[in-house]
């Protein structure tokens, strides 16, 4: 039923009154709301009339107690205008409430206000009379610490003059082991009064104090020049214990004394071996290089004895004896290789060399390397009328030791490369020696490879198992041992040396026992000599005859053909070029290992590995070739059948048998010499794949003209070639074995594609619409080679030919211009047809020898 308030007239003028607004905003009646919460659908702030009366008359029936409602609503109109009533008459006295309290509130403030201001007063005669209390005892605490500060200093003042007066007495007494003991102390008294040196007695105290300390260094360095100057035979009667004594007082004198002392010391130490192995000396050349060595063992020895208790081990001075005994070896040596580099040859110079690493060596397990890790060695190097003023090592020897990243193996001895740095740039001599000692090492892997083979050729029996060769092994050992050797010599601009020798004799190796030493067969003989040589056209076209009589004649194709020990030797060859590349490209990862970070880039042995892939590619097509030109008599016998006249299909023709006698030989040898290596051998299979099928199809069109019964036997000797090359991975074998994938997709996609010749070569000519659909329907439409082949296979008449041939261009998609390329191809293969068959085979030749090539 209709809601009464829809057809009632007088309820209209309330539907159009906007309720949803409200008086407030929705935040103010949320707040209402939550302060006084009600049912009542008329204190709801989106109250609507017209929803409000058909809730409370939702019938027609409901209008009966409108009188009710109506009262009701006046009863609820009464009662809020009596509390509206009310509300009002009690907010009449709010307005003078609330002045009263706001006065009161004034009053209360003010009272706390004055309240406050006499607190803080009160604290401030508090305070006043604190600082009156304690005014006295202030005076007595600063007082107090100006006395306990004035008796510190008079302290201090008289422990200074009586210090600095018995260290007087005592230094000219030369009581140094006192003196030790007390110099420190006036020292630190002497700071505590650094801020008093205005007053001039402290002042002629600090001064007194410094001519003791000027005083007690003369006296200190005259006693070690009297004592370590003499000749050795008077040293007996020196007082180890004064020296001792003298050594502590050097350290609170300060490090300039320190150094000072080690200085004359080591230039002392070491004078006789400036004398004994002066440049003119014959001790001084590098034959007798061990006896410096010798005198500097005894010399370290002898101080260990005699004098390590004189000097603190804090000092480390027999280490700097053999720090500045290395820099002026380095020196001396340097000099004298310069004046006397002719006498240098790789003996003496590795003999060198080698007693001076284990020298070195020596160094760092005695030695703790102490003295590097400070900058002492620097102060002495500065120090003027040292004898290490013009040493190289503390200048250039050091600088490029710092700059040079060592070997993991020698980073923790810095005594590696004090001296031998000086050989370094003499190290050409190493390495020129080493160019000499590989090229007569090339040279004997040469006569014995010569021999070796002479030696097998004389030996009876079908053939030899391929092995690798064992002269590359040999030689990859030589290259680890040089490696090993320059490594512990020099990591620098040598080792770059070395990395090019390497490169020279792996090319000579390729070259010499890999290259050309590979089997040679006539017409590839022939044909790589013609095209290195630049031959003239008269050559190469007796080239081509030659080699067109050798291939129709089936004996001398057989002279051509690769011997079973030719075969084998092939595969060696190619498994040592295998092994030489592994170890190559390992090689190349262990040079730049070895040298220094910032020459990496100059060690580079990728041509090398590129050299002996070629070698191995070049082994594998050898391979194939071969197996290739045996094939050809059967090629040459297949394009002589006449296979216009045969009456009927038969079994696989004998073409096919020696195809499959030929295989059947030599894949196995092969693939057993290959065994190592078996990834070439799928190379093989593959490229011999990739060759024949393109020669077949080259056979193939020599066939002509071909009868349907031919045609049919074509058939089935491409489908017994097609098994045939399919088994050939795995033929006389014992282990069955799947062929390769891509070997079996390039035979299947080959093979299929010689067959849909054979079957548009079957397909009758007679309607040409329907023929030349054949074809397209088979071929694509760019193969139009292959329609003008087939049409000769069927021996059609010239005029035949050219009425398919106009048909198929016409059917050619149309493009810009392939009008004139149609033309083109069309009078090209016109002429082709006119082209004598001796002429076809030379052009087939050519391209067969390219292919070699």
């Amino acid at each position: 039923m209709v809601p009464i308030a829809t057809n009632m007239n007088e309820i209209k003028p309330f539907e159009s009154r906007d309720t949803s607004q409200g008086l407030y905003s929705a935040e103010v009646q949320g707040l209402l709301q939550s302060v006084f919460p009600s049912d009542d659908p008329l204190q709801q702030p989106n109250f609507n009339v017209v929803d409000y009366i058909n809730k409370l008359f939702p019938t027609e029936q409901s209008l009966s107690n409108i009188d009710d409602v109506v009262t009701g609503v006046e009863n609820d109109i009464r009662d809020l205008d009596e509390e509206i009533r009310l509300a009002v008459h009690s907010q009449t006295h709010a307005v003078t409430e609330g002045r009263e309290a706001l006065e009161d509130a004034q009053d209360a403030i003010q009272q706390l206000f004055v309240m406050i201001k006499s607190i803080r007063d009160r604290a401030e005669q508090s305070e006043q009379s604190v600082k009156e209390i304690t005014r006295d005892i202030k005076q007595l605490d600063t007082a107090k610490k100006n006395l306990t500060s004035s008796i510190t200093t008079l302290n201090h003042l008289h422990m200074l003059i009586g210090g600095v007066e018995t260290l007087n007495t005592l230094s000219q007494k030369r009581c140094y082991s006192q003196v030790a003991n007390l110099l420190q102390g006036v020292k630190n008294v002497m700071e505590h009064l650094e801020k008093f040196k205005h007053i001039p007695v402290v002042k002629e105290l600090s001064g007194k104090l410094y001519e003791v300390e000027s005083c007690l260094k003369k006296q200190i360095f005259d006693d070690f020049d009297n004592a370590f100057s003499k000749k050795s035979t008077a040293r007996q009667n020196i007082d180890m214990e004064l020296l001792k004594d003298a050594c502590h007082i050097a350290d609170s004198l300060g490090g300039s004394v320190r150094k000072e002392i080690i200085k004359k010391f080591i230039k002392s130490q070491l004078a006789e071996y400036i004398v004994l192995f002066e440049s003119t000396q014959d001790c001084a050349w590098l034959d007798k290089i061990d006896q410096r060595y010798s005198w500097i063992k005894r010399a370290l020895s002898e101080f260990e004895e005699r004098y390590s208790r004189v000097f603190p081990q804090t000092w480390e001075v027999c280490e700097y004896i053999a720090v500045e005994f290395c820099s002026i070896t380095f020196k001396e040596l340097v000099n004298i290789m310069q004046r006397r580099e002719k006498e240098i040859d790789v003996r003496l110079l590795l003999f060198a060399i080698q007693r001076t690493s284990n020298f070195e060596t020596l160094l760092g397990k005695r030695l703790s390397g102490a003295t590097f890790k400070n900058t002492m060695s620097e102060d002495i190097a500065s120090t003027p009328e040292d004898i290490d003023q013009s040493n190289p090592f503390y200048e250039d020897v050091k600088k490029e030791a710092q700059q040079k990243p060592k070997n993991n193996a020698d980073s923790n001895n810095p005594f590696i490369g004090l001296i031998s740095n000086c050989f370094e740039s003499y190290l050409h001599i190493y390495i020129k020696s080493q160019d000499q000692n590989l090229a007569e090492l090339i040279t004997k892997f040469q006569q014995d490879f010569q021999l070796s083979q002479s030696n097998k050729n004389t030996e009876s029996g079908a053939g030899i198992q391929s092995e690798v060769l064992p002269t590359c092994a040999d030689l990859f050992v030589y290259y680890k041992k040089c490696l090993v050797q320059c490594s512990q010599l020099s990591t620098g601009e040598p080792m770059v040396s070395l990395a090019r020798l390497f490169q020279k004799y792996l090319q000579e190796y390729a070259l010499k026992l890999l290259s050309n030493n590979l089997p040679k067969l006539s017409v590839s003989q022939s044909s790589n000599a013609s095209v290195t040589s630049g031959l003239s056209f008269s050559s190469v076209t007796n080239l081509i005859k030659e080699t067109t009589s050798q291939l129709k004649d089936s004996g001398s194709s057989e002279s051509n053909k690769l011997t079973s020990h030719d075969i084998s030797l092939t595969c060696s060859i190619l498994s040592t070029a295998d092994y030489c590349l592994e170890t190559t490209q390992q090689l190349h990862e262990k040079l730049r290992q070895k040298v220094d970070k910032n020459l990496e880039n100059k060690i580079n042995l990728m041509p090398e590995c590129e050299t002996f892939s070629s070698v191995v590619a070049n082994s594998i097509q050898l391979l194939v070739f071969d197996l290739i030109g045996s094939c050809e008599p059967a090629f040459y016998a297949m394009s002589k059948v006449s296979w216009a006249t045969m009456q009927q299909v038969g079994d696989q023709s004998s073409y096919v048998s020696a195809i499959a006698g030929h295989i059947k030989q030599t894949v196995p040898q092969i693939r057993d010499n290959l065994s190592s290596v078996r990834k070439y051998f799928t190379q093989f299979c593959l490229k011999f794949a990739n060759s024949f099928i393109p020669r077949y199809v080259s056979a193939l069109h020599k066939c002509k003209p071909l009868s349907t019964v031919g045609t049919e036997q074509l058939l089935l000797d491409t489908h017994s070639l097609k098994t045939l090359l399919l088994e050939m991975p795995s033929v006389g074998s014992h282990v069955g074995r799947k062929a390769p994938a891509s070997f079996t997709k390039i035979v299947v996609k080959g093979m299929t594609k010689v067959e849909m010749i054979l079957k548009v070569s079957m397909y009758p000519h007679h309607n040409e619409e329907a023929f030349v659909d054949n074809y397209l329907s088979l071929f694509s439409a760019s193969e139009a080679d292959i329609f003008q082949k087939v049409l000769e296979m069927k021996g059609l008449k010239r005029s035949e030919q050219t009425v398919l041939l106009d048909l198929f261009w016409r059917k050619q998609p149309v493009h810009s211009g392939d009008s004139t390329h149609g033309n083109m191809q069309n009078s090209a293969k016109k002429s082709d047809s006119h082209m004598s068959d001796s002429a076809l085979k030379i052009k087939k030749l050519e391209k067969l020898i390219r292919k070699k090539l």
